[in-house]
């Protein structure tokens, strides 16, 4: 199962909720299931943010 903390601490370089989506998408590549459990501290983290990263992931 992937994490969302996880792809952030992996990721402590990323500035923006574009390169978290990004990441995202790609470790959907190697995971099964996905879970959202902290909120993305990055300014430009759209008010959607949960259905992007989900779609992102499928």
């Amino acid at each position: 199962m992937l994490y969302l903390s996880e792809v952030m601490m992996q990721n402590p370089d990323f500035e923006t909720f574009e390169q978290l989506q990004i990441a995202v998408k790609e470790r959907s590549k190697t995971e099964m299931f996905f879970r959202i459990d902290v909120k993305p501290p990055y300014p430009d983290t759209p008010e959607n943010w949960e259905d992007r990263l989900e779609a992102s992931f499928t």
